[in-house]
């Protein structure tokens, strides 16, 4: 591909007449041809300029106008020209940017659409909007993202947790199905007896037994509002995860001016993200109120607020709130965001202000949750942690 042609996919259509001219082309020569010319016509019918409104000039627009079979087949064009990631991004643009909303409400699109966490940000947000045609599909697409996730996050999140529960810590307790055969082994060879051709040992060594009760108590309380889309999608994944083990006792709280504990779905993730509302205002003092009700024993309790902190309630009273939280023992998290690009907007006088009673803020990719986890846990200076996580270290 030449500069030319690499500058007409950039510029859309009606840059072909000036850079023909400046490549030195004849009248009719076209700059794409063969696959290329396909490639523009995918990213056409949603970026070229509509040639009936001159006033949007050096605008692109949407051009796949009504029809499902024109749709379906653009959806596969771009499958089949770009690579996934950038799918989404196209796919995004045409829902968000170009509202077609075609893609989400008709059976037959939606199910070529390339599933997302962008996706289904969009389709919670819309969710009582789409048609009962088409709910069934919406669900396989959430279904298929929420699976990619959990497989991506959760070893490494059980892991974190497990390891920070210490369950590899010796007891004096003898019991057989509570042997280390292992260490066991490994500290009595000097007794190896010739003769017998086996090991005479002089001491054991057990490890704790399994732990029967919940050990901690996590509480993930989630703004739901439309700008915490994504952020919502992988906390509620995470809750997920994290009420499958059986050492936490975990809760799932999701907020706008209202409060909905979404616990008893944790069992499903899919359900518990259609059991979320996009948008509406902020009240996250209601929210900390609802789940300083949660809380039995602070010193084993892990609190992580996913917020961009734009309040809408009462601000004193809520800082008020976590200072008595931090001060009971509860160990506690503020994440601006929680999704793949990590780049928050959020309240910074406000997130001061929460950082300085010892529970840190700051944006939080995926793959660094289980560190995350692993810190708060064991009680790191979270503080610390936040900065490492931050520096993407």
């Amino acid at each position: 591909m030449n500069r030319f042609e690499k500058w007409r996919l950039i510029l859309g259509k009606t840059a072909e007449e000036a850079l023909r001219g400046c490549k030195g082309g004849g009248a009719g020569e076209a700059l794409l041809q063969g696959g290329l010319a396909e490639i523009d016509e995918a990213l056409g019918m949603i970026y070229d300029i509509e040639e009936e409104k001159p006033e949007e000039k050096g605008k692109r627009s949407a051009g796949l106008g009504k029809s499902a079979p024109r749709l379906a087949k653009w959806l596969g064009d771009i499958r089949s020209y770009f690579p996934r990631d950038v799918v989404k991004v196209i796919q995004q643009d045409a829902i968000e940017k170009k509202g077609l909303r075609q893609l989400l409400f008709e059976p037959e699109t939606l199910g070529e659409v390339t599933p997302s966490v962008e996706l289904v940000g969009t389709l919670m947000s819309l969710k009582g909007m789409i048609p009962d045609r088409t709910k069934e599909t919406a669900r396989q697409v959430v279904r298929a993202v929420v699976e990619e996730i959990i497989r991506k996050m959760q070893s490494a999140v059980e892991q974190a947790v497990r390891g920070s529960l210490d369950r590899s810590r010796h007891s004096p307790i003898r019991s057989l199905p509570n042997m280390d055969w292992r260490r066991t082994i490994q500290r009595n060879l000097k007794n190896w007896d010739q003769k017998r051709q086996r090991i005479i040992p002089d001491n054991f060594h057990f490890w704790a037994r399994q732990h029967r009760r919940k050990e901690w108590n996590v509480i993930v309380c989630m703004d739901e509002s439309g700008s915490m889309a994504e952020s919502v999608v992988y906390g509620s994944v995470m809750g997920a995860i994290l009420a499958s083990l059986p050492a936490l006792e975990t809760h799932v709280v999701v907020f706008d001016t209202e409060v909905v504990d979404l616990t008893p779905q944790l069992s499903d993730p899919v359900e518990l993200l259609f059991g979320v509302q996009l948008g509406g205002g902020t009240d996250i003092n209601r929210a900390v109120k609802y789940c300083q009700g949660l809380i039995h024993d602070p010193r084993k309790t892990l609190f992580i607020l996913i917020t961009d902190l734009f309040e809408g309630g009462n601000q004193a009273e809520l800082v008020r709130r976590l200072t008595e939280m931090a001060e009971s023992g509860v160990r506690g998290v503020t994440l601006l965001a929680l999704n793949d690009a990590g780049t928050p907007c959020y309240d910074e006088t406000l997130a001061k202000k929460v950082r300085g009673l010892g529970f840190p803020c700051f944006a939080c990719t995926p793959n660094l949750l289980p560190d995350l986890l692993a810190g708060a846990l064991k009680g790191t200076d979270l503080n610390a942690v936040a900065a490492r996580l931050s520096a993407g270290k």
